[in-house]
């Protein structure tokens, strides 16, 4: 594997500026997205609405743009879980759905689409968004594949500083030969990929086997299922302890990437 493994310390402090226990503000809908944002007019890509969820401080230097898995929204308990602790260490959150999640709002039980056909839609989000300073975009799960797919094409265009994955979907549960990595080797764009070591879509030793591009730092989060929750009676760490060590970790690398 030639992609770069992080270790996190035995247990992480909260954030600065953060107490024990402090609430975080609610996700809040701006007044663009509110009104709705049409995204995906150019010829081959889907129509959509793209409403987006923040989180973290309007004012931050850098901004994480995050789609959704496969099969759950983009306000999933995972995924506030998550964005929730990377606004406490100072990012700004942007949410979006594609629109086949969309349409499921509405009562359309749409199945997700391949991931490579996703790609116009989250390129579309990019543009949409606008934001200022500097953008990482990622995702959990398959938000976070057709981000690493989209990345290089908008690295390389100064339109993004990084690629951010929470819970990578290397291969299908139970399925490891079906491997979703052919593209990752040769990554141009900085990415960190935050992994539980038991990850049923790409565990550790399985993904310690991998031909992975120097670009992609990885953070393994001890005993973290795909939604990087560990078992505390096996591992002595909490949700909220890997939580920390995510937006720390997150923060740090950001930091190099994008001083």
């Amino acid at each position: 594997m030639c992609g770069r493994t992080i270790l996190p310390a035995a247990k992480q402090c909260q954030p600065p500026g953060t107490r024990r226990g402090a609430t975080v503000a609610a996700p809040e809908h701006c007044a663009a997205a509110e009104a709705g944002i049409a995204l995906g007019h150019a010829k081959g890509v889907r129509d959509m609405t793209a409403s987006f969820l923040f989180d973290g401080p309007a004012d931050a230097r850098a901004t994480i743009l995050l789609a959704h898995g496969a099969g759950a929204p983009m306000d999933s308990a995972s995924m506030n879980a998550a964005a929730a602790a990377l606004a406490a260490a100072g990012f700004r959150l942007a949410r979006f759905e594609f629109a086949y999640m969309a349409a499921r709002r509405s009562g359309q039980a749409k199945p997700p689409p391949r991931a490579e056909t996703l790609i116009p839609e989250y390129r579309a989000a990019v543009a949409a968004l606008a934001a200022p300073g500097s953008l990482f975009i990622g995702g959990k799960s398959m938000g976070g594949r057709v981000a690493s797919m989209a990345a290089d094409e908008l690295h390389a265009a100064g339109r993004i500083a990084g690629l951010i994955c929470l819970g990578y979907p290397f291969h299908p549960p139970d399925k490891p030969e079906q491997l979703r990595t052919a593209h990752l080797a040769a990554l141009a764009t900085p990415a960190l990929i935050c992994q539980g070591t038991r990850d049923e879509f790409g565990t550790r030793p399985e993904v310690q086997a991998y031909a992975l591009s120097p670009s992609i730092e990885i953070l393994w989060l001890e005993d973290g299922d795909h939604d990087l929750k560990p078992r505390k009676s096996v591992s002595g760490f909490t949700a909220a302890d890997h939580l920390r060590t995510l937006a720390e970790t997150a923060r740090a690398w950001a930091q190099r990437v994008a001083p």
